[in-house]
């Protein structure tokens, strides 16, 4: 029983190694920790593919497009998302400015639907986000605290993340766009293996 825990831990230590090698995700996270928004992460696609520069021997910041920050505030009126969107961006220069791109978790079920075409309720955290992603490996933020430690959520673990896995979040229909995603990823990182199964 212990063992699956150690293993974790150790997912978690490896996941946050990969984390500090790479410079630009360590520049979004400490100016992100400095800016003190509620419940922040980075997630998505600057986490899981900078550990798999790692473990495929790929030099920091290859194939990262940006970095997805998400945080959570009940006003879901976009006045109020902007007003952060405008204060994330004057905390950057370029180009890491035009690479961040910040949502409001709460405020995704208001436009979610009719951009995607499928339900989305309101969440009551950004790690219940997570929970959403089209895949179990893209599921996966960090954050940095004041003191430089960094925390890991990981809803559906981080086997996949390590093993190069994608395959559909099973709590939600396959996304519209699986294909592409899933053909973005493998030009950038053929490794990558798919299970729909």
């Amino acid at each position: 029983m212990n063992g699956g825990m150690d293993a974790d831990r150790t997912l978690k230590d490896r996941l946050i190694a990969a984390v500090r090698e790479d410079p630009d995700l360590m520049a979004v996270l400490r100016t992100a920790a400095g800016l003190r928004l509620n419940d922040w992460l980075i997630f998505s696609g600057s986490v899981y593919q900078c550990v798999w520069n790692a473990v495929t021997g790929r030099p920091a910041g290859h194939g990262i497009k940006d970095f997805d920050l998400g945080y959570f505030d009940d006003d879901v009126s976009w006045d109020a998302e902007d007003a952060v969107i405008r204060r994330v961006a004057a905390a950057f220069d370029e180009p890491l400015r035009s690479r961040v791109e910040v949502r409001n978790q709460r405020r995704v079920s208001e436009w979610f639907p009719a951009k995607f075409g499928e339900p989305y309720p309101p969440v009551a955290s950004t790690a219940e986000a997570l929970e959403r992603f089209v895949a179990p490996a893209f599921a996966v933020g960090v954050r940095m605290e004041t003191d430089g430690r960094i925390d890991v959520v990981a809803p559906f673990g981080l086997e996949d993340v390590f093993a190069l896995i994608v395959r559909p979040n099973p709590n939600r229909p396959l996304a519209r766009d699986w294909d592409r995603v899933i053909a973005g990823l493998r030009a950038r990182w053929p490794e990558v293996r798919v299970e729909t199964a």
